[in-house]
């Protein structure tokens, strides 16, 4: 996993059911990778991280293994996370509490972020984008190369 690298927006749209398809760019690389099992569960920001099974296996230990003081946050990531299958037609089902939880409806973006991805309401993410590129840049970036 430590070369595979997702990245780059996908604007999807929720169906009747719930489910995303799964753009074929990600799919490609998940399919080389073996993997037709994701993990999806909530994250602070108001999205919902989306993890290919080895990525998230790695993540959920890391969390696992955090002190008693972190215990509401354990709750939050491990308590909230649904494993889902890849179906036939290349879709994964968002189950409705975690859509609730993120406020996804029907427009939504899917953020490549390295070993996993971010789902977000389309509207939420513009205006999150939006907030970020107005916002002063932190100390850890103003010396970084672009």
């Amino acid at each position: 996993m430590a070369n595979i690298v997702f990245q780059g927006p996908a604007a999807l749209t929720l169906d009747g059911k719930g489910r995303i398809a799964v753009p074929s760019r990600h799919r490609e690389l998940l399919t080389a990778m073996g993997v037709s099992q994701l993990t999806v569960t909530k994250q602070p920001g108001g999205s919902l991280l989306i993890f290919p099974r080895p990525a998230w296996e790695a993540f959920r230990d890391r969390v696992a293994a955090l002190p008693m003081e972190a215990a509401g946050w354990k709750r939050v990531f491990l308590g909230n996370a649904m494993d889902v299958e890849i179906d036939a037609s290349s879709r994964v089902l968002i189950a409705p509490e975690l859509r609730l939880s993120a406020g996804l409806v029907r427009d939504v973006m899917l953020l490549g972020m390295g070993s996993h991805f971010e789902l977000w309401d389309a509207k939420a993410y513009a205006e999150h984008e939006a907030a970020v590129m107005q916002s002063n840049m932190p100390e850890s970036l103003k010396n970084f190369s672009f």
